[in-house]
Parts: structure tokens; sequence; C-alpha cells
């Protein structure tokens, strides 16, 4: 497109017209992508950050404030402990989380808080205990 737009010719109409007559020459006709829908992030509002979102994305990777993380964390605690083979296993699992919880507790990190304070052994022994002799 290396003409110049005729003067006195409104610039919206010229550009229209360029684009007709490339498409009427067959110019749009082998585009990659022609014919496909338009990819998700297209829809989206602009962010510029979308570039790390999609590497974390396709990397499977994902960052938590730290508080959010230890709120799973615990409560994978208490999964593995329910599963625990033995009772030294539970309290080992148990007294381990709670030490990361008593950590937060007295010097909060940024973010959300926690909402948790450590969790009674002897009462998760006890849960432990119940679900075992119910097999």
């Amino acid at each position: 497109m290396t003409e110049r737009k005729p003067p006195g010719v409104d610039f919206e109409s010229w550009v229209d017209k360029q684009i007709r007559d490339a498409d009427a020459r067959g110019e749009f006709a082998e585009l990659p992508g022609a014919g496909k829908p338009l990819p998700s992030e297209v829809d989206s509002t602009y962010d510029e950050l979308w570039w790390v979102k999609r590497k974390m994305a396709r990397e499977g990777f994902s960052v938590l404030p730290p508080t959010l993380a230890l709120r799973k964390e615990a409560e994978d605690a208490l999964d593995a402990a329910a599963n625990a083979p033995s009772e030294r296993v539970v309290r080992r699992i148990v007294e381990e989380i709670n030490v990361k919880i008593r950590e937060v507790m007295f010097k909060p990190p940024p973010g959300p808080p926690l909402g948790l304070k450590p969790y009674d052994v002897e009462e998760v022994v006890r849960q432990w205990r119940e679900r075992r002799a119910e097999r």
C-alpha cells in the first residue's frame, strides 16, 4: 500500500477502499487463523501481566500469599494425618504444621490474616483413632 491518499478524499473512505480492493484481490484469503475463533485472551480486558499469567498457567505454577499457602498446607496436613499409618506419624504431622502456624501467628507475613490457630494434637489423634475403629 504505497499510494498516497488523494487530496479531498476522506481518510476513512480511502482506507475502506484500500481494504475492499485488497479483499477483492484475495490478499486476506490465506491468513493464518482464518475462519477460526479468536483466542479467549482477546475477549478479556487488557492486563499488563498477561504474559506472566499465561506462562504461569502453562507451567502449572501458582503463587499464593503466604497465609493462604499455609492454610492449604494445614488442610493437606490434616488430610495426611487422617490417613497416617500410625499414631506416631499423626503426632509428627500435626506438630510440624503447628510450628509453622505459630510462626505466622507471632510474625504475620503480608497478605490476608491466617485465621488459624495451632491444632490440638490430642484431638486430632482422638479423631484418627475413631476413624481407624470404624474401618
